[in-house]
């Protein structure tokens, strides 16, 4: 078991002697809040050292143990031995597991977005199938929800959602379910019983905090407000406090119309727009690290991650790392769990 390989042990304490540094210096606390970022950053490295240093020793003692009860022949202190390397074996997966949760907003809350693909009707319902399960996972985890901006479809299901999950590692986790989910199976809306294909686009963001350096001029902002009502146009409301931003330079957009009043809708559209532009700027350096890697990178909807068959045979299976199941009840009422472990582990295998 290579403690610390993984985790580049070496590296960690160097990061920590470098903060230590900056941290000595008296003019950092001109600035409050970057000693604050600095001291938690500290405080999260002598943590993770500190895991993997105990994780270290009690490996090398139970090895010396092990040796010298080999040495005395001792069946009972080797089958003692024996559970302990299981239990630390356990320890090593979770601990290895965890540094796929290692990235700057990993720990936030997310902004959830799912649009239904081409289809109509068909694709509608699948949206609202991945809301259901999403909203399932949720409250499997005790996560706290709110639907934030809603457009139904015109017969069922729903074309956009978009949910503000709240957390910790909420981030960390849905950032695995990004991409194009494929749903197989005889639809409910054909007379004859046909089997049909539909798409649905997920979307993650991290729930960003104020002080994340997101420029936004508000020369650059173009603000619509309407009113806020379902896709038919019932119960529509008398003021117009519906928020659609338009960020002008790069023409992405963030609606709401969920909240009661047009300052609230604002506020949680900016949310999501401060969201959107990160996730832009984040896919253009991981698209850049992946072209001087030589990697071949995939954007938009060829991007299908997730394929869920319910007819003619049931299985979900993640095209990504090959893990399937033949329960997509299960999978579609929010046990979705092995599919985002197998791909936080796999991103750290891979250095992703």
């Amino acid at each position: 078991m290579p403690c610390g390989g993984v985790f580049d042990l070496e590296g960690k304490k160097a990061e920590i002697a470098r903060f230590e540094e900056e941290s000595a210096r008296p003019e950092i606390w001109n600035d409050p809040q970057a000693a604050k970022k600095v001291l938690q950053q500290l405080a999260n490295l002598r943590e993770q050292v500190s895991t993997w240093d105990r994780l270290s020793q009690d490996v090398t003692d139970a090895r010396e143990l092990l040796e010298m009860a080999l040495e005395l022949d001792d069946e009972a202190i080797v089958a003692e031995l024996t559970t302990e390397a299981a239990a630390l074996e356990k320890r090593y997966a979770e601990l290895e597991f965890q540094l796929a949760l290692s990235g700057r907003y990993d720990r936030s809350g997310a902004i959830l977005s799912i649009h239904a693909g081409v289809g109509g009707t068909e694709a509608q319902d699948w949206a609202q199938m991945l809301l259901r399960m999403y909203l399932r996972w949720a409250e499997r985890h005790g996560y706290s929800i709110e639907i934030t901006n809603q457009l139904d479809g015109e017969e069922a299901g729903i074309k956009t959602v978009t949910v503000e999950v709240e957390g910790l590692w909420v981030y960390g986790y849905l950032k695995a379910e990004r991409g194009v989910h494929r749903l197989v199976r005889i639809s409910p809306f054909d007379a004859s019983a046909r089997r049909h294909t539909s798409f649905a686009l997920v979307e993650a963001l991290p729930m960003l905090d104020e002080d994340i350096e997101i420029e936004i001029r508000p020369e650059d902002i173009k603000m619509d407000v309407f009113r806020a009502g379902s896709a038919g146009g019932q119960h529509m409301q008398k003021n117009s406090t519906a928020v659609r931003l338009t960020h002008i330079p790069t023409g992405v957009i963030a609606t709401c119309q969920n909240e009661r009043s047009q300052l609230q809708n604002r506020e949680s559209a900016m949310k999501v727009l401060r969201g959107k532009l990160f996730d832009i700027e984040l896919q253009k350096r991981e698209e850049e690290q992946a072209r001087l890697k030589g990697k071949h990178v995939e954007a938009g909807w060829g991007n299908q991650i997730r394929s869920y068959v319910l007819q003619p045979y049931q299985m979900v299976k993640d095209l990504r790392t090959d893990v399937e199941t033949g329960n997509p009840t299960a999978v579609l009422n929010g046990e979705i769990d092995d599919f985002i472990a197998a791909w936080l582990k796999e991103q750290v295998g891979s250095g992703g």
